[in-house]
C-alpha cells in the first residue's frame, strides 16, 4: 500500500474516532495507536499537551518518553512557539534538540488547535531512519490536526 493510501485509511479511522469521541485523551490515545499501526517507520508517535509553562506528555505509542518539555528549546518547543509544523531530517543537527531517546534520527511535529485557534497540543512523530518524513507526511498529519480540533470544545 502506498503512503497516501495508508494516510487515507488512517485519516478515515481517526475521523470516526473523533466523531464517536466521549473523551479527548482516549481519542488521542487511539489516534496514536492508529498512526503507529499504519506506519512501521514511525518509531514513536504521540502528543504533548500545552500547559502554561511547558509541554506535558500525553497519549503515545513507543518507548518511554520525556514527561515534561520546556518551551525554550527543542523541536516540540519550536513548533509550539511558532504554531507551525516542522520536519527535521536529522535531529542530531537541530539546534537545541531534546533527545528523549537516542534512537530517534528524524522527526515531524504538528501543532493542534481547538476550534477557536488556540494551541492545545503537539503531535510528535519520530523515526529511527534519517529523512523519514516528507511533504506528504506534513500534509496528512496537518489534516489529522484539523480533524482533532473538535476534541477541545
Amino acid at each position: 500500500m502506498e503512503i497516501e493510501e495508508k494516510y487515507r485509511w488512517a485519516t478515515g479511522k481517526i475521523r470516526k474516532k473523533v466523531k464517536d469521541s466521549s473523551d479527548a485523551i482516549s481519542t488521542l490515545a487511539n489516534c496514536a495507536a492508529i498512526l503507529n499501526e499504519s506506519f512501521p517507520g514511525f518509531f514513536w508517535v504521540g502528543f504533548y499537551l500545552k500547559r502554561k509553562d511547558h509541554l506535558a506528555l500525553g497519549p503515545f505509542q513507543g518507548p518511554p518518553a520525556c514527561e515534561k518539555l520546556g518551551t525554550d528549546k527543542g523541536v516540540c518547543a519550536d513548533c509550539a512557539n511558532s504554531e507551525k509544523s516542522i520536519v527535521v531530517d536529522n535531529v542530531h543537527e537541530y539546534a537545541g534538540h531534546v533527545a528523549c531517546d537516542s534512537r530517534s534520527n528524524s522527526e515531524i511535529v504538528v501543532p493542534l488547535f481547538n476550534r477557536k485557534g488556540k494551541l492545545e497540543a503537539i503531535l510528535d512523530v519520530d523515526s529511527e531512519d534519517f529523512g523519514e518524513f516528507s511533504e506528504i507526511d506534513r500534509k496528512y498529519l496537518e489534516e489529522i490536526s484539523e480533524i482533532l480540533r473538535p476534541l477541545w470544545d
